[in-house]
């Protein structure tokens, strides 16, 4: 539990510290955007596979 909060409150930064960067600017180009969103997505993926982890049968 305590990796998936460490990953939302990483997230949380992630977002917090991309907005004051890209807030005194008029554009912003694709690319920063889909990095962006594409990091953040990778972060809750992490989340995701701590939540649910593969069982293995043998």
């Amino acid at each position: 539990m305590t990796d998936t909060k460490d990953r939302i409150n990483e997230a949380f930064e992630m977002i917090d510290l991309e907005l004051s960067r890209l807030q005194s600017r008029e554009v912003v180009s694709a690319v920063e955007a889909s990095d962006l969103l594409l990091d953040l997505r990778l972060l809750l993926m992490q989340i995701e596979s701590v939540e649910d982890p593969v069982s293995i049968s043998t």
